[in-house]
């Protein structure tokens, strides 16, 4: 049981969505698992490679890149899924898991967004009086409180697996019959995972702005800690409204309005498309660390150069020996 996906109208032979599912997820699951793994993949290297020089900014980046990765890596068994019809080939125990992690990486993605977005602008606006909330210790401690919180509260998402039906195997889809504790789950995520994040960070956002009028901007232009914090709610305000509300908006209606004798094409082609663009709010955090990140673009030509000059050592070694 899912609270993220649509209900399974196999049963219903007038729906088509099913061969829009499998016509539109694996293409797109197999994209998002191409660049996400390869951004958040060398995300990672670089924030290592510099590990010892690193601020709480990175902290927050680097775990969110991280629950970025861990997700992706599950896509190709999504792809593979809905290439089969929606035939679940893997077991019941990675079934579970595909649900788990999906829900897992969007609340741990909304929060360390949020938290980020916050530190950014309590350094700016606050910086030397909560210097405590913003070191690196700290940092690792709420990123700690994140992933346990968001782990033990989507752990009811692992007691259910696949089920089978005549000759197929159904995995990611609702269960009709437990909708009243669907509607349950899904307004308290909507509160919590969701509509409090979504609200600090518009405060922020707010606050920050209110903040840049007031402050002596100089002839050259922003200070960079101003323009960093700015850039941080942007982008993640940007992804917030791409991302995460399109789909905890359909997903809230879908279950609301569902019911047995509809077939809601529409609305579930719809929830199809709003469920991919959660899935790539992993695509769009690699350019949040290019362009907010601290000093990310020095580490990231740092990285570069180190492996040009280890080319060119080989290079030379290589004509030496010849």
């Amino acid at each position: 049981m899912e609270p993220t996906e649509t209900f399974n109208n196999n049963s219903n032979s007038n729906c088509t969505i099913e061969n829009f599912k499998r016509e539109f997820y694996p293409i797109t699951y197999l994209i998002i698992f191409v660049w996400g793994a390869l951004g958040n993949g060398f995300s990672i290297y670089v924030f290592l490679q510099s590990y010892k020089k690193s601020t709480s900014v990175n902290v927050f980046m680097l775990n969110l890149a991280i629950s970025d990765f861990l997700f992706t890596s599950t896509l190709p068994f999504r792809a593979d899924y809905y290439f089969r019809g929606s035939n679940w080939i893997f077991g019941d125990l990675a079934c579970r898991i595909m649900s788990y992690s999906l829900y897992v990486n969007m609340y741990t993605s909304i929060y360390f967004l949020t938290v980020l977005s916050v530190v950014r602008f309590l350094a700016t606006v606050h910086p030397l009086q909560l210097l405590h909330v913003t070191s690196i210790r700290s940092a690792w401690v709420i990123c700690g409180i994140i992933w346990i919180f968001i782990m033990a509260s989507s752990a009811m998402l692992l007691k259910s697996g696949h089920e089978k039906k005549n000759n197929i195997i159904s995995c990611l889809e609702l269960n009709p019959h437990k909708l009243n504790k669907l509607l349950i789950m899904n307004h308290i995520a909507l509160v919590v995972g969701f509509l409090l994040p979504f609200l600090i960070l518009n405060i922020c956002y707010l606050l920050i702005i209110r903040a840049l009028l007031k402050a002596e901007i100089p002839e050259s232009g922003l200070r960079a800690s101003h323009r960093k914090a700015l850039t941080t709610i942007i982008i993640t305000l940007i992804i917030f409204l791409l991302c995460f509300l399109p789909y905890h908006t359909l997903r809230t209606l879908h279950l609301v309005t569902w019911s047995t004798t509809s077939c809601g094409d529409e609305l579930h082609k719809a929830m199809v498309i709003t469920l991919a663009l959660a899935a790539a709010n992993s695509c769009f955090n690699p350019f949040l660390y290019y362009f907010a990140g601290e000093n990310f673009k020095d580490k990231l030509r740092g990285v570069f150069r180190k492996e040009h000059l280890k080319k060119a050592k080989a290079k030379c070694s290589f004509r030496f020996c010849v």
